[in-house]
């Protein structure tokens, strides 16, 4: 009888701790009203009419792409798992999800300080420093001299990905996903590992949406906080 009470024990504070420990996941696909999320585009501050580049339809949420700006969450976020299924839905061009934003319109009067994940055509998954830095392995190959090296206007801000193929064709829904833990930051496309930075000057703030002059149809966005 002691066996059988020691074992029932044991089971449960296994499934206790299963359950302490299962990882939640939540959608950032906002309402019609963008609710948990707010609108950063500059050719608004004078002018209220300006469109709003950001909207939810059909259950997705889409960057028009014009006017250039930013949607940022209200919320700060730090080691999580992002999931994002986006494709463009016209003719394929540029956009971006920045991680770890904080100071509005740090670069060009435009780009909160972050860390941008490309999504640009043919360019998924290469990293560009935006007033934060981030270490590759073979930086010289992939972010050219290091003494263009920096985050701020005129600087080499670009660290190209590691593979060319990983993008669907021009229509098809991709899927990357962005993992940032403590200093560190991955990124896959499409099941395809396109980036892996360390020592990132910063490992915690808002994520972003670009409009970036493309128009982007985002069907998943969710976020797992990884323990």
């Amino acid at each position: 009888m002691k066996k059988t009470i020691l074992l029932s024990v044991s089971v449960l504070c296994l499934v206790l701790l299963a359950s302490c420990s299962r990882e939640e996941t939540i959608s950032l696909i906002p309402g019609d009203n963008l609710e948990g999320w707010h609108v950063d585009v500059p050719a608004m501050d004078n002018n209220p009419d300006t469109l709003n580049p950001f909207i939810v339809r059909n259950g997705m949420l889409v960057s028009l792409g014009t006017p250039g700006g930013h949607l940022i969450t209200d919320d700060i976020y730090s080691d999580y798992r992002l999931v994002a299924e986006y494709r463009f839905a016209g003719e394929p061009g540029n956009c971006g999800i920045l991680v770890h934003a904080s100071t509005p319109r740090a670069l060009y009067g435009m780009f909160p300080k972050s860390l941008e994940v490309q999504l640009q055509h043919e360019h998924a998954g290469d990293f560009w420093c935006i007033q934060e830095d981030i270490i590759v392995d073979n930086m010289i190959e992939r972010r050219g001299p290091e003494e263009d090296w920096g985050v701020s206007e005129g600087k080499n801000r670009r660290i190209i990905n590691l593979t060319d193929s990983s993008e669907y064709d021009p229509g098809e829904w991709n899927t990357m996903l962005i993992e940032c833990i403590g200093d560190e930051i991955y990124v896959w496309v499409n099941n395809d590992l396109v980036n892996h930075g360390y020592d990132c000057t910063a490992t915690g703030g808002q994520i972003a949406i670009q409009a970036e002059g493309s128009e982007v149809e985002f069907r998943r966005l969710d976020l797992t906080k990884l323990d």
